[in-house]
């Protein structure tokens, strides 16, 4: 057997340990996402598009990026996207860029249920306070990197972080941004940036 989930395998193998207490933090998301998605009568993916359009830019708000981003099927996102316009939490503008598409809004009320919604991650947001500026620098870093490994092995399709960005430079393991035009601490390197380009 050589799955992490393996208890022999998994008190052997750092890297086992790390994936197992990752799939315990997903688990933590998915709790947390199914509370507030019950509380509001949507589901969880309903609740991810509604945060998702609160903060990102209109070139981004379209079915077919969001099916990109959440990594699902554009007829899966349609259906959402059709519950959310039903119970008027989102509305469709025409797309001045691509006659054959629109872009998605939040109406008002969509707006207040995507605020309320973004803090449902707080819960695991705060224990992270404990950690030292050293500790969350390395937790940041690891993370980063595994995600970019993901994205390079195709198991993430969209990442708009640092090191995936036409502006991002690594010397020596000295991170650079060539827009900013500046040197960037671990901590400043972003996960989601609104000014990346894809390499």
């Amino acid at each position: 057997m050589n799955s992490p989930f393996d208890l022999n395998k998994q008190n052997q193998k750092v890297e086992s340990k790390i994936v197992v207490a990752l799939e315990r933090i997903s688990e933590a998301f998915r709790v947390l996402l199914w509370n507030e998605s019950r509380e509001n009568a949507l589901s969880p993916i309903q609740i991810q598009i509604l945060i998702f359009l609160l903060f990102h830019s209109q070139e981004k708000c379209k079915v077919s990026y969001l099916a990109q981003e959440f990594n699902m099927t554009k007829a899966t996102v349609s259906d959402s996207v059709r519950i959310l316009l039903k119970k008027g939490l989102i509305e469709k503008f025409d797309d001045p860029a691509d006659t054959r598409s629109y872009i998605i809004g939040l109406t008002y009320t969509g707006k207040e249920i995507a605020e309320k919604s973004s803090n449902f991650a707080f819960a695991i947001e705060k224990p992270l306070s404990s950690l030292s500026k050293e500790q969350k620098a390395a937790m940041l870093s690891g993370l980063l990197k595994l995600i970019h490994e993901l994205n390079r092995a195709g198991v993430i399709t969209i990442q708009r972080m640092c090191f995936s960005c036409i502006h991002y430079q690594n010397n020596n393991e000295e991170h650079y941004c060539k827009l900013l035009q500046s040197k960037l601490a671990t901590k400043e390197l972003r996960v989601d940036c609104p000014e990346h380009e894809i390499l």
